[in-house]
């Protein structure tokens, strides 16, 4: 399997666990199955909302744009963009950058943790190491056009 065949797996589980805890936070869900016994602390916090939306929602949307993108890099067309790899680098340190926020207020702010947001983290670095493989082994886009010189 190559990296973003990876990608686009790694991110499908990523959005199954986004939705499951989505419905969660809309209420279809009525318990969380969690080993913790603190996910149901985490995901009722004053922090499980950014911008009136649950992060879960956020999360959920972030995997569903990778899943696009990481697909889209399978199609020919795509295959050896490197501005493709350097967009899914970019989108997955983000979320990098952003899961480690919502894993300081676990730590140090809720003071419980979530088993499904480590899960979450650990596939948004998962994400972030296979996207910089990608884009380091990605050989670069290729034009039709005649090289222009600067004359």
């Amino acid at each position: 399997m190559t990296k973003r065949m990876w990608m686009a797996l790694v991110s499908l589980a990523g959005l199954f666990l986004g939705a499951y805890l989505t419905l969660y936070k809309f209420g279809f869900i009525g318990r969380l199955a969690c080993n913790v016994s603190s996910c149901e602390q985490v995901q009722t916090s004053r922090w499980s909302v950014f911008l009136g939306l649950p992060v879960a929602t956020w999360g959920a949307g972030f995997y569903a744009l990778m899943l696009v993108l990481a697909v889209a890099g399978l199609q020919p067309r795509f295959a050896d963009s490197r501005r493709l790899s350097l967009l899914m680098v970019l989108l997955c340190g983000w979320g990098v950058v952003f899961t480690a926020w919502l894993n300081y207020l676990e730590a140090f702010v809720i003071h419980a943790w979530c088993e499904w947001c480590i899960g979450s983290a650990t596939i948004v670095l998962i994400l972030f190491v296979l996207a910089v493989l990608d884009w380091r082994d990605t050989p670069g886009d290729t034009l039709d056009d005649e090289p222009t010189t600067l004359a």
